[in-house]
């Protein structure tokens, strides 16, 4: 997909599929970036073309101000995404991305133009955190993080990369935050959703309650593992596959 010179990617095909029948935008976790959906082309037909965004402040868009607020980032995502939504697309986030796929889907649905064909929210909840982890104190946020199994042990121990990345993490828990749905808020649009079976964070009964803001068809999925059970993508890419088939 052709980017102005200049301007910055929102989005890239891994690898790119120019006969895929659907494209499926994939949303990262808190602290994620495209690099979690390297492998996933792998587990699916030749149908499907992985599309991680690529949202400001992580990899090649590190330099960028990240976004703390959705109704600040979804429009932008609608706009400089809507190039790309020229074939049947579906839309995949995990915990914080989740949140930002349903927000991005019911913004095009009001706006009545594209819409996903599939929107798949995993280890994401339809209610307001408990907890403000933006708003730690740096030992305390870091606590949490270890206690999610959020990042691995270098990171934690090392001093550097975590003042280079911390406000990173911060703004994308704010801008997760803040990704609470209204309780009126529906989309026309058919919904699975996915929870970890030891994942504290967002039970099966828990993301469940997404099925309240579906007007399509809801499924909901218990996977083995944590609040990262994504990271073992087969089972999960089985379903995604089967689902997008």
């Amino acid at each position: 997909m052709p980017v102005p010179p200049h301007s910055p990617r929102w989005a890239v095909a891994r690898p790119a599929r120019p006969t895929a029948a659907v494209r499926l935008f994939c949303f990262p976790y808190a602290g994620g970036g495209s690099s979690i959906f390297t492998s996933w082309s792998r587990f699916l037909p030749e149908s499907v073309e992985v599309c991680p965004v690529l949202l400001p402040g992580r990899e090649e868009r590190f330099g960028e101000t990240p976004q703390t607020r959705v109704e600040e980032l979804v429009p932008q995502l609608a706009e400089n995404l809507a190039s790309w939504f020229d074939r049947p697309f579906a839309f995949f986030g995990h915990s914080m991305g989740g949140e930002i796929a349903f927000s991005l889907a019911h913004h095009l649905c009001r706006a009545g133009r594209h819409r996903p064909a599939h929107v798949f929210v995993s280890g994401c909840v339809p209610h307001p955190s408990p907890l403000l982890r933006h708003t730690l104190p740096e030992g305390e946020l870091l606590a949490e993080i270890r206690k999610m199994n959020g990042a691995p042990p270098e990171f934690l121990e090392n001093p550097e990369l975590i003042e280079l990345l911390l406000p990173m993490l911060r703004a994308d828990f704010a801008l997760s935050e803040s990704c609470v749905p209204a309780p009126d808020a529906v989309i026309p649009v058919d919904v699975t959703a996915f929870a970890g079976s030891a994942d504290p964070e967002a039970t099966h009964r828990q993301v469940q309650d997404w099925a309240h803001h579906v007007g399509g068809r809801f499924a909901s999925h218990e996977l083995a593992g944590d609040h990262f059970f994504l990271r073992e993508a087969a089972p999960l890419l089985e379903i995604v596959g089967r689902t997008l088939a």
